[in-house]
């Protein structure tokens, strides 16, 4: 039987030809030491005490996205990253990704060499196509993006679109990206729908498990199974709070909102989330739907609707989950004099989330948790309950 703990064998890193996982080679409980004691570190206002168990991301098949680097030449690419002189390293057999991912992967550059697409050389500034994105669902369903250079490369990969779904059926979802500018970025803002326009994440198990929709273009976190305990976690400190009205801002496609909108006895909260994206609030709105559960979504900026709230009408509890950035300055001195009870922040970058608890010292943290949502780097979701102190 395998030991789930034991690092796995990944020849890239062997070899030396990819070294993105830093600590692969260390056993995961070690790499959880590290990162708990770099929070306790980093996060000197929360108690020792209010340390709860970190929740462990695994050792391999645990990342629910593959963002492909495409290189080599038209006819011979590889599928994987880039090396620093930008030539492509393949990666197809990467132990990180989920089963299904891996699965898929041969297929997809199948695919591209069949098409005869010409690879995008980064030192060139040449070529067409420069990522394969894919994302996969907990029902094995795929999300598959191509990120081009130009209409040709649009062109190129729709007018074979139905040999990809005979190829892969499980592709609910199969887009094309826009990316002109030569740039060290994953995507363009242009998206071009071929198939589908969601994939749906079903997540939670009993009676009322919530499906998610993720658009092309939406953020999700890249490990569904850690995520998944997030939200309960967040759950659980909304359910021993019991605040009759929350907040979720920075909200994404709406998972903190609808998980935290339930109370463990049935009864509903008032719950409002805020994002900037209009298609992850049009995202939100249809789980709520589905779900039957009467949330209110609003697109806009999460700071610029706090400083405009009607102190009247402030929640018992808000929910922050920000970018890296984190909240900010502003957000933190509006929380700071809001008179809010309870504030649950849940940061992917434990150094902002200490700067801006710097900044909300009526606040005492009661419980914190480390979820790693990314094993085998220096990389850490954490978060924290905030209680107003008397």
């Amino acid at each position: 039987m395998q030991d789930l703990a034991a690092p796995p064998h990944c020849r890239y890193f062997e070899a030396g030809v990819c070294r993105s996982c830093t600590f692969i080679e260390t056993p995961i409980d070690a790499q959880l030491r590290t990162k708990q004691e770099r929070c306790a570190e980093l996060l000197p206002a929360v108690p020792a005490a209010a340390w709860l168990a970190p929740v462990s991301g695994g050792v391999a098949g645990f990342r629910n996205r593959a963002k492909l680097a495409v290189g080599g030449v038209s006819g011979a690419v590889t599928l994987g990253i880039l090396d620093r002189g930008g030539a492509g390293v393949d990666l197809t057999e990467c132990l990180i990704h989920e089963p299904d991912i891996q699965a898929v992967i041969p297929f997809l550059a199948d695919f591209v060499n069949a098409s005869g697409i010409e690879p995008y050389s980064v030192p060139r500034r040449r070529g067409e196509l420069k990522y394969v994105h894919v994302t996969v669902s907990p029902a094995g369903e795929l999300m598959v993006r191509f990120v081009v250079r130009s209409e040709h490369g649009l062109g190129v990969i729709r007018s074979r679109v139905d040999w990809l779904r005979e190829l892969l059926p499980q592709a609910a979802v199969i887009s094309v990206n826009l990316l002109p500018e030569h740039k060290a970025v994953l995507e363009g803002e242009r998206e071009e729908p071929l198939v589908g326009s969601a994939l749906a994440m079903e997540l939670g198990e009993g009676l009322t498990p919530v499906t998610l929709y993720l658009r092309p273009q939406s953020f999700f976190q890249t490990n569904t199974r850690v995520a998944l305990a997030l939200y309960e976690q967040a759950a659980a400190w909304v359910d021993a709070i019991e605040p009759a009205s929350l907040w979720d801002l920075y909200c994404g496609v709406g998972g903190f909102t609808l998980f935290t909108a339930r109370s463990a006895s049935g009864t509903r909260r008032d719950v409002l989330g805020v994002e900037l994206s209009e298609q992850a609030i049009r995202s939100a709105e249809r789980s709520a739907t589905e779900a039957g559960i009467p949330a209110t979504f609003l697109a806009g900026d999460a700071t610029e609707f706090a400083l405009a709230a009607d102190p009247a009408e402030l929640p018992e509890l808000v929910v922050v989950n920000p970018p890296r950035r984190g909240i900010g300055d502003t957000l933190a001195d509006w929380l700071e004099r809001s008179g809010i009870p309870g504030v649950i922040y849940s940061s992917c970058n434990p150094e902002t989330l200490a700067k801006d608890l710097e900044r909300m010292q009526s606040y005492a943290v009661r419980e914190a948790r480390l979820f790693d949502m990314f094993p085998h780097t220096g990389h850490l979701e954490v978060a924290v309950l905030l209680e107003r102190r008397p």
